[in-house]
């Protein structure tokens, strides 16, 4: 069993940050015991960006999203996370 120090308590998250910015985990945590989870229900963050497309292939896509009964900005989501999973396993 290695020896690890004690995780201090910490008043606010910002003061948790900071500490961990400055100390290494390995010294506080036996990784060798970690167990592995997962989180499901968890979303993946997400970050706005501005695309410019052309109005014709975006009023294509707008019907084409139509027909499926869901929204445009969605469907664009889909056929990219398609085309990267597509292309990651070619």
């Amino acid at each position: 069993m290695s020896k690890t120090k004690k995780i201090p308590n910490f008043k606010t998250e910002a003061e948790e940050r900071e500490f961990w910015e400055i100390h290494d985990s390995s010294d506080y945590i036996d990784w060798k015991n970690a167990q592995s989870v997962s989180m499901s229900n968890l979303k993946p963050s997400t970050k706005t960006i501005s695309l410019r497309l052309p109005e014709g292939l975006l009023e294509s896509i707008k019907i084409e999203a139509n027909k499926l009964d869901m929204p445009y900005q969605s469907l664009i989501k889909v056929w990219l996370a398609d085309d990267v999973k597509h292309s990651r396993n070619a």
